[in-house]
């Protein structure tokens, strides 16, 4: 039985993980040959506070990308 973690940023709708919860299903039963009844699929949310890349937030990287368009 194949488990698959997903880790997003929050503010998806409960669409858009619906879709790709069914895509990351449909895929990863058809590349191991097994159903994807088997499939399990955990999505945990994070704020743009806890998730970060070479030490700076999502939260800040959305404030420089504001503050340079604003600039203009």
């Amino acid at each position: 039985m194949p488990i698959i973690e997903m880790h997003l940023l929050t503010g998806r709708t409960r669409e858009q993980k619906r879709r790709v919860s069914a895509a990351v299903a449909q895929a990863a039963a058809e590349a191991l040959g097994v159903s994807s009844q088997t499939v399990r699929i955990l999505i945990t949310e994070h704020d743009v506070e806890e998730f970060s890349v070479a030490g700076v937030t999502a939260g800040q990287k959305a404030e420089l990308a504001q503050a340079s368009q604003e600039a203009k």
